[in-house]
């Protein structure tokens, strides 16, 4: 919705509204809250569109999409019934003294559209409950046949049942719980299907005489053991101290406006659960053809880039069309192992490509040294979680960023600056510095336990690497990073580049997943529209370029949030079913109601202590005490309290 409200209020050619929002256009042309000027749609001068923000006091402030200017303020009389959150289109009001203020006169859209509910038992009998306020809901559909436990969807505009769920007693309703709140599709629709499958399994190279061939170079792929989907492969010439990645030609099987392209913009990202993943494009596609699989032709878009020898700066760079065959399917864990024991352990296979990947290592680390100058290095940590047959949690792990991922990383980050390099307006990856007043929240709290730096920091930089040291000397880094990482603020994607203050970057996007991000599927076919000289194509996509990042940033905050979601729930059902395990965990909110993270055992899992007394860094044994499965939040009693910080210096 609001790149369809970014459209109408900085105006659009009416043939690029998308489909889904041609029913609302009409009605605001009907009620002249849109203008027709020949092809094109602009909201008329009067009205503003945006999100309301209310306050508790009942007045509200209009955010405004697409127009500059101050929040409107808004009065509780003038809210039209509008919610928090809602997606409205507001009049402006004249004539009053004081704030520029406005009128809601078309609530368009609520803020959340769908919400899960579940059966609860009452005094009164079985109720419908919000799942994750545990509030009552008001439905129009009949819950006479439905029985305790049972979860289903609601469309908030009806309040109508659209979907029965199963029951909150099966682990097996968790997946569907966390994509219905979002109402994300596990499955495509037929005719995205057919489309997927009328490509062959197989690449036949001599249909593709245009392309380069770069299938005699030994390409490799380096992914996670459990990957099923292969975005790049990498090879690095050491003789001419050139990098080539590969990466997945999706554009060539994704035509704009396919039924699989309205599918793949829909969903944005793939979504990746422990025991499975909700892909971003049909598996025939994803897991087949697409994906760059050992040992079998596949289409591929290559940046090949010349680094200067001294300096390792990137001396020129193509982007081209090219066929490759991959030669080996590598995990990361297969690749440390090699880092570690060195080539003599290789099998005689494999000779040739860990030998570029020894040689392509020294570069990637001094590329990342110095690139760590200007960008920030945090402690990569990720939870991955064994689950049974059933889906119950069986154990955890802390996966990190090991000298594998770094490799792969930096030889990314390389494609996706270059790709950067060739355009002033497009679809930039971008991350604004933190404000002033977060960066002065996270030395207070910090300082309440006693971690300080020097006052002579000069900038934010020299102040997180100052901030890092001393955790480190603490032993308290991972939990500092998080710290500094919530203080700054969320990447997304945007038309107009103000660079990538995390990376240290000038200029970024992302190029290297068009398999699993829409982002990067857009702009293979920008990069190929503007290598080619076909502006026609070019246009059209720049036309349409600005709504289409404000809607891949709201879908990646989506997909990461059910997976959040997921893993919320997973916890909570072990916590239900193993009240008897005393929980080891750190503090990492201090308040009214503290919450800590496992750190043994079960690792990750968010607990809500019942001591307001607890400090940041606080260690705490505790005791399972509540555990709302509905809502995904376990409650502890704590039993015995201590300080990181003391422990480390015992």
């Amino acid at each position: 919705m609001r790149a369809f409200l970014t459209r109408i209020s900085k105006g659009s050619l009416k043939s690029d509204i998308e489909k889904e929002f041609l029913p609302l256009l009409e009605e605001l042309l009907r009620e002249h809250i849109v203008k027709e000027v020949g092809e094109t749609v602009k909201l008329d001068g009067k009205y503003r569109a945006g999100t309301v923000n209310l306050l508790p006091s009942g007045t509200a402030f209009l955010e405004m999409i697409g127009a500059e200017g101050r929040d409107l303020l808004i009065e509780p009389k003038n809210l039209y019934g509008a919610k928090n959150g809602d997606y409205v289109i507001a009049r402006r009001l004249f004539g009053k003294s004081g704030r520029p203020s406005a009128k809601v006169v078309k609530v368009v859209q609520p803020a959340f559209v769908y919400s899960v509910g579940y059966i609860k038992r009452t005094e009164s009998g079985l109720m419908p409950f919000h799942i994750k306020t545990d509030l009552p809901m008001e439905l129009k559909s009949s819950i006479a046949d439905l029985s305790e436990h049972t979860v289903f969807q609601v469309d908030n505009r009806t309040s109508e049942i659209t979907a029965i769920l199963g029951s909150l007693d099966d682990p097996a309703v968790d997946e569907k719980i966390s994509l219905a709140i979002f109402n994300k599709k596990e499955f495509f629709s037929q005719e995205a299907e057919k489309e997927a499958k009328s490509w062959a399994d197989e690449v036949d190279a001599s249909l593709y005489p245009e392309r380069i061939d770069l299938r005699e170079l030994p390409f490799c792929t380096i992914d996670p053991v459990d990957a099923k989907d292969f975005d790049d492969a990498i090879y690095w010439d050491d003789k001419n101290y050139t990098l080539y990645v590969a990466i997945a030609d999706v554009s060539s099987y994704v035509t704009p406006d396919s039924a699989i392209d309205k599918e793949a913009k829909s969903r944005g990202f793939s979504i990746y659960f422990p025991h499975k993943s909700i892909p971003m494009l049909p598996r025939a596609l994803s897991e087949n053809i697409c994906s760059l699989k050992p040992n079998v032709d596949r289409l591929a878009y290559v940046c090949k880039l010349k680094l200067d020898r001294e300096s390792l700066e990137v001396k020129n760079h193509s982007f081209f069309e090219a066929v490759i065959r991959s030669k080996r399917r590598y995990n990361y864990e297969e690749i440390d192992r090699y880092f570690n024991e060195g080539l003599e352990s290789s099998p005689p296979e494999d000779l040739k490509t860990l030998t570029f990947i020894f040689k392509l290592k020294k570069i990637t680390d001094a590329l990342r040294k110095k690139r760590l100058e200007k960008g920030f290095d945090f402690r990569s940590t990720e939870i991955r979680m064994e689950l049974d047959e059933q889906q119950n949690l069986l154990s955890t792990r802390i996966e990190e960023s090991t000298p594998s991922h770094a490799l792969i990383e930096d030889c990314m980050l390389l494609a996706n600056k270059a790709a950067a390099e060739h355009f002033d307006y497009g679809i930039f990856r971008v991350h604004e510095p933190p404000s002033e007043e977060r960066i002065d929240k996270l030395l207070d709290e910090l300082g309440k336990i006693g971690i300080y730096v020097e006052e002579s920091t000069e900038d934010f930089h020299s102040l997180v690497s100052a901030l890092q040291k001393e955790a480190r000397r603490l032993g308290v880094e991972p939990y500092v990073d998080q710290l500094i990482i919530q203080t700054q603020k969320q990447a997304n994607y945007s038309a107009q580049n103000v660079g990538h203050f995390g990376l240290g970057f000038e200029r970024y996007t992302h190029f290297t997943s068009p398999i699993r991000r829409y982002s990067d599927l857009t702009l293979h076919r920008l990069l190929k529209a503007l290598l080619s000289g076909d502006k026609k194509r070019s246009d059209y996509i720049l036309r349409n370029i600005e709504p289409l990042c404000i809607r891949v940033s709201e879908l990646e905050r989506e997909a990461t949030r059910v997976e959040w979601d997921f893993t919320a729930r997973k916890y909570a059902r072990w916590a239900h079913s193993h009240k008897e395990i005393p929980l080891h965990a750190v503090v990492v909110e201090a308040g009214q109601i503290p919450a800590a993270t496992t750190d043994r055992d079960i690792e990750g899992m968010r607990i809500f202590c019942d001591r307001n007394d607890l400090l940041l860094f606080d260690r705490v044994e505790a005791k399972v005490n509540i555990v709302h499965l509905a809502q995904a939040k376990i409650f502890v009693i704590v039993q015995a309290r201590s300080h990181l910080l003391e422990e480390q210096s015992v």
